[in-house]
């Protein structure tokens, strides 16, 4: 049978008048672009370092060197805990921390009724003593007629010799007592001077003028110059500082104290004021040393004292010496830390403008961890604290946080 060619015609495949043409893929190529671009500009950005950095100093006026670096803390020569010669109650406490106090102030005061009545009683006997005395005196001089008068009659035998001896006798009896009665005024007298000591060493008065430091005792505690036991007793009731007497105590490793010596200049730092240097010299190296931690003491004076020395505080010494003859002056300090040694070279690596820069420095002789700079390197740069063989020339640099 023959094909119909226009029933064929009606099998073809074809859109329906309602049918709207598929859109064409062509978007995809440029998304693709995009994030291979901001690749490769997250690729070819230059990396930022973050360092760690740190601040040249000046060095010290003068043109001296730095022989050597210890650490210590600020003393008092003259500090004391204030006590009672005497057991005690507290009745009034005069002192608080931070005050200033002057030598003989009152600082506390104990109960002083028992005291008061023995220092009453011993008045009275003396009065009675004084009393007995002048009675003794009257009578002796009463003996001392009757014996002239027994002797002018005996000499012209009016009387017995009995009655000469009788009135010799009586006069040197009062004699020994009136000797006797002396004595014992004399004893109630110093018993009077002795408890009204007691009675005065119930105020506890300020040894020295200072800054009292501590307050160990209340009103209505009991207080003793001795410890007792049950911990119930006080031995103390403030303790006062003499601020003019602060000076600092450091440990010199024995293998460097041949670096200081007395009257040597000194430059203090405490660690509660790091920008605060202070002046100081050596007064004196303790002789002895620390053998368990090989180190010998050295005291060092402040030449002008600040309100801001406490005792106790942490303080790091730079102890200072001229300058060899020859050697340039030092320009700038820093922690040895700082530099890095590149071959032949001592470098330190600035940051400027965000950028690191490779800085060659020289160095002048000096121990510990301090470098001191004698050229390329200005007091006030900063520069990175540890550099390491991989840091690059002009490479962007950030100070890290707290750095």
């Amino acid at each position: 049978m023959a094909l119909d060619p226009s029933a064929l015609s009606l099998l073809k495949l074809g859109r329906t008048a309602t049918e709207a043409p598929r859109p064409r893929r062509r978007r995809g190529w440029w998304i693709g672009a995009l994030v291979l671009l901001l690749v490769v500009g997250l690729l070819a950005r230059p990396r930022v370092l973050e360092v760690e950095t740190i601040q040249a100093s000046a060095p010290d006026v003068g043109g001296r060197t730095t022989v050597l670096n210890a650490s210590g803390y600020v003393v008092a020569r003259r500090i004391a805990t204030i006590a009672s010669k005497v057991t005690g109650r507290i009745v009034s406490v005069h002192v608080e921390e931070g005050q200033h106090v002057t030598a003989g102030e009152v600082l506390a005061r104990l109960d002083r009724s028992t005291a008061q009545a023995a220092w009453v009683t011993a008045q009275r006997v003396q009065d009675a003593a004084q009393r007995a005395l002048v009675e003794i005196e009257v009578r002796l001089a009463d003996a001392e007629r009757a014996w002239q008068r027994a002797h002018d009659l005996a000499t012209r035998h009016l009387v017995a010799q009995s009655v000469l001896d009788t009135a010799q006798a009586d006069r040197d009896a009062l004699r020994a007592r009136l000797a006797v009665t002396q004595a014992e005024a004399a004893t109630a007298t110093a018993t009077v001077a002795q408890r009204r000591q007691d009675v005065e060493d119930l105020t506890i008065r300020a040894p020295f003028t200072g800054v009292a430091v501590s307050k160990d005792a209340q009103p209505g505690e009991m207080v003793s110059p001795i410890s007792a036991g049950g911990g119930f007793t006080r031995t103390g009731i403030a303790t006062i500082v003499d601020m003019d007497s602060l000076e600092l105590e450091v440990d010199v490793n024995e293998a460097y104290i041949n670096r200081v010596h007395e009257g040597q200049l000194a430059e203090a730092i405490l660690d509660a004021y790091p920008g605060a240097p202070l002046a100081a010299h050596v007064i004196n190296i303790v002789p002895t040393a620390d053998r368990q931690k090989a180190t010998i003491k050295v005291r060092i004076g402040v030449d002008h004292l600040q309100p801001h020395l406490l005792p106790d505080m942490g303080v790091k010494v730079r102890f200072l010496e001229e300058a060899p003859p020859g050697q340039a002056a030092v320009v700038a300090l820093l922690p040895s830390t700082a530099v890095l040694v590149d071959g032949s070279q001592h470098v330190v690596w600035i940051v400027d403008a965000g950028h690191l820069h490779r800085t060659p420095v020289v160095l002048a002789p000096s121990p510990g961890d301090e470098a001191a700079i004698l050229s390329g390197l200005a007091p006030g740069a900063v520069v990175v604290a540890r550099p390491d063989a991989s840091l690059k020339d002009g490479v962007r640099a950030r100070v890290k946080s707290g750095g």
